[in-house]
């Protein structure tokens, strides 16, 4: 069974999903608190803090295990990219012998994201896609990128 979590972050709500052994097994980026009835574990609450206030920068946490052995490929190519940088869609698909064009479709698939922090793949000139599950999704790229000091 998962236990949904909601977190009240700065642009609006996120929903955390664990699973029984409490671990995170998908971060969302909009929440709807009738989905996530259960409280959000501690450890949790104090990383977003953290993030939030600038105190944390990378949540160096293991990619998702869901996915195919690409996805998780590039999965692994974004978690290393650390915060205040971003990385290109091409610029990981030469990293992994690929084509951006693939690259950004598992950036879409990420199911963790913030943690795993595709906001910070972006296009070769430009923002970019995102997402993140709902039509604001590219305003929370903006704010999260610009909340790690790089304004595009």
């Amino acid at each position: 069974m998962n236990y949904p979590c909601l977190y009240a972050a700065p642009f609006g709500n996120i929903t955390l999903v664990f699973d029984a052994e409490h671990n995170l097994v998908e971060l969302n980026l909009h929440g709807k608190p009738e989905y996530a009835p259960y409280p959000l574990p501690d450890v949790w609450q104090q990383k977003l803090d953290d993030y939030f206030a600038g105190r944390l920068k990378n949540f160096n946490h293991l990619i998702s295990k869901k996915g195919t052995a690409f996805q998780q490929q590039v999965w692994q190519a974004i978690a290393e990219i650390p915060a205040g940088q971003v990385l290109t869609y091409q610029d990981i698909a030469l990293k992994i012998g690929s084509h951006p064009r693939a690259v950004g479709g598992a950036c879409g698939k990420n199911p963790l994201a913030l943690v795993v922090p595709c906001h910070r793949v972006v296009a070769k000139q430009g923002l970019g896609g995102f997402s993140s599950g709902e039509g604001d999704a590219l305003a929370i790229k903006r704010w999260l990128l610009r909340h790690e000091g790089i304004d595009i």
